[in-house]
């Protein structure tokens, strides 16, 4: 068996013309532009290309970028205030601030600061407690990103056996109750549950974000199962050469799976898109109108 491979990046680019389409459609009828506010605290390059990625795709679908470079001297202080106004900012339907923050700012105080109605990274504990209760939320995004891409192949959750394997706040748990409310069947496993391969080779359903390298082989793969890999990880090879791999062993998996995530071109090119996607509801709502068509 060769599993058909999920392509991210044609999804993306699919759901990016919808989001455009309905972005100018916002508009033009109530005159609303969509203004997503993102804040850079330091130079880490990594954060750095991520942002400069964000910033072209909004202005892509036709939103505002409203970026906010500060240095990596700030204090936690200047940085609360800087989120204070923003949160005040009509101009603003979305804040995202991006991680990894200095150490001398305490993370969860800032990403709490964030008006849960513009928190468009879906991190803020009333958002993930809406999200538990099965309430109106703003998800985080590579969840959100993860469902998209399950269901281009399977058009009904309903009673599926799937597998979380990771816990995170950013990916493991809020995924494992967005595919409750789906209504699957959901199990959550970690890097210390014993005999993960035998859960593994149970799941029709099985999502990995555990962030080591290759870590899911193969043989652990229910036959037909879909996968969906979150890990991102660049390993080196024995000439010294680099390469972009995810947590599951995509050769090996590729032969047993049903459908397969690409690492790279799987979820990360969803993740960025599911973002603008965020910040076209986090607008709709604010304005009191009805949730966008995307």
């Amino acid at each position: 068996m060769t599993a058909k491979i999920i392509d991210g990046k044609a999804i993306a680019a699919n759901l990016r013309a919808s989001v455009k389409s309905e972005t100018h459609r916002l508009t033009a009828a109530h005159g609303i532009v969509p203004g997503l506010a993102v804040v850079l605290v330091g130079d880490n390059a990594a954060s750095k290309t991520y942002v400069t990625s964000k910033s072209r795709a909004v202005v892509e679908v036709g939103m505002r970028p409203l970026d906010y470079h500060l240095p990596a001297a700030t204090g936690e202080a200047e940085l609360l205030a800087l989120v204070k106004a923003l949160n005040a900012d009509p101009a603003v339907s979305g804040i995202l601030v991006q991680l990894p923050l200095p150490p001398q700012i305490h993370t969860a105080r800032v990403l709490n600061s964030i008006d849960p109605e513009k928190d468009v990274d879906g991190f803020h504990p009333l958002n993930a407690g809406r999200l538990m209760t099965g309430l109106p939320a703003l998800v985080p995004c590579t969840p959100v990103a993860c469902l998209k891409l399950i269901k281009s192949v399977h058009s009904s959750l309903v009673g599926i056996d799937a597998l979380m394997v990771g816990r995170s706040h950013i990916v493991g748990n809020p995924l494992a109750q967005v595919l409750l409310n789906e209504n699957a069947t959901v199990s959550v496993a970690h890097t210390h549950t014993r005999n993960l391969p035998d859960y593994c080779r149970r799941a029709e359903l099985l999502c990995v974000a555990i962030g080591c390298a290759e870590f899911i082989r193969g043989d652990w793969i229910k036959p037909g199962a879909t996968v969906i890999d979150v890990g991102i990880n660049r390993v080196t090879d024995g000439s010294g050469k680099s390469r972009i791999v995810g947590d599951v062993n995509f050769a090996e998996a590729a032969e047993v799976a049903g459908a397969i995530t690409p690492v790279p071109g799987g979820v990360g090119p969803m993740t960025i898109v599911s973002l603008l996607v965020n910040t076209l509801h986090a607008a709709c709502a604010q304005a009191g109108l009805p949730p966008p068509a995307v």
